[in-house]
């Protein structure tokens, strides 16, 4: 069965480093589309400057493994909605969708994460973009993709042993660390 496996996350969250090794190794997927490696690679040394192009090329890329029949991979941090059509879509092409979440506890750590992130020479984010991007990728994830995607799953990626809390789809739930979910609802209840 074709798949569509949706990476998301808050930025810092990890999802590009551990998509590396979920996806091929444990997943069977090989394609795997992330908008920041794009920029990278058109712009080495400025990617923000590559920014919307990287965009533009990651929607035609995500196009054509959908027109070619192909499992495939991409990150978001969910702070949006605006890939709703495209899940559609492919579960419209008999495309499985799942999406995996990787939580951190706090905005604060997203932060401290960045700025380890830009030590090692990766791209930075503003502050205020990270804090709404967490506030509302959160949101968004049970509010919208929760619903969208056949399956889910929630993972705590605050420490440096990554644990499953949740996971669900079809009106399906498991909670694994009740904790934890419950303090995951608490600020989903601060955000919305």
């Amino acid at each position: 069965m074709k798949k569509l496996y949706i990476i998301g996350g808050c930025n810092g969250a990890g999802k590009t480093t551990a998509s590396y090794t979920i996806l091929p190794d444990i997943l069977d997927c090989e394609e795997f589309i992330n908008a920041d490696e794009i920029a990278r690679g058109l712009s080495p040394f400025n990617p923000d400057k590559a920014k919307i192009e990287a965009g533009r090329i990651m929607l035609k890329k995500i196009k054509s493994f959908i027109d070619a029949g192909k499992s495939f991979s991409f990150e978001s941090t969910l702070a949006t909605k605006s890939y709703f059509n495209i899940i559609e879509r492919a579960k419209d092409e008999g495309y499985e969708t799942t999406c995996i979440f990787f939580w951190l506890s706090s905005p604060e750590l997203a932060i401290s994460r960045v700025k380890q992130r830009v030590k090692e020479g990766g791209h930075d984010i503003p502050v205020n973009v990270i804090k709404r991007r967490y506030k509302n990728g959160i949101a968004n994830f049970f509010d919208f993709y929760e619903e969208t995607v056949d399956s889910w799953v929630f993972i705590n990626n605050s420490n440096k042993k990554q644990e499953i809390i949740a996971e669900g789809g079809s009106n399906q739930l498991d909670v694994y660390n009740t904790a934890i979910w419950n303090e995951i609802k608490k600020q989903l209840n601060e955000y919305s």
